[in-house]
């Protein structure tokens, strides 16, 4: 094998894997980040944040008649409840969508999903779950995705 079709072998390799990771980048718009903040005794607020590229949206928990809204499922944990829904902190935009034959609600490049959580003990856990969410732009959707989580509250 001679250096010249070994190196065309290589180079052709690396631009198939990077358009493949290019093409997971534009496919893959969201990045999330999950914390935990200790407001007062065993009591928690987790901040699940969605960073969102470019001139891609993600609709809100009440999105309107179409897409799908951004749900929230917790894996039940004996040692925590629940103290009210998930809220929304971020510029929530509204705006007619001809495709949809509704008025959507919806988050441009940041949204933090903050939900206020009491310990029923002191030792540390693990609050697990699953947020739902489907993005678009100005010409296309992408499918709903499921994304798991789990963030560590309590303990010293």
């Amino acid at each position: 094998m001679n250096n010249l079709y070994l190196k065309k072998i290589i180079t052709g390799t690396f631009l198939l894997l990077f358009a493949g990771f290019v093409q997971a980048q534009i496919n893959n718009p969201v990045t999330w980040t999950y914390t935990a903040q200790k407001i007062a005794d065993k009591t928690y607020e987790l901040h699940i944040t969605a960073t969102i590229d470019g001139n891609w949206h993600m609709y809100a928990q009440d999105a309107g008649e179409g897409p799908e809204p951004t749900t929230f499922a917790f894996t039940a944990n004996p040692l925590i409840s629940f103290d009210g829904k998930v809220k929304e902190l971020g510029k929530m935009e509204k705006s007619y969508d001809k495709n949809f034959n509704s008025v959507l609600k919806y988050y441009a490049k940041k949204v933090d999903f903050v939900q206020k959580i009491k310990l029923r003990s002191s030792v540390a856990t693990v609050v697990k779950g699953t947020v739902t969410f489907m993005v678009c732009n100005d010409r296309q959707c992408l499918p709903p995705r499921d994304i798991p989580f789990s963030i560590k509250v309590g303990g010293k």
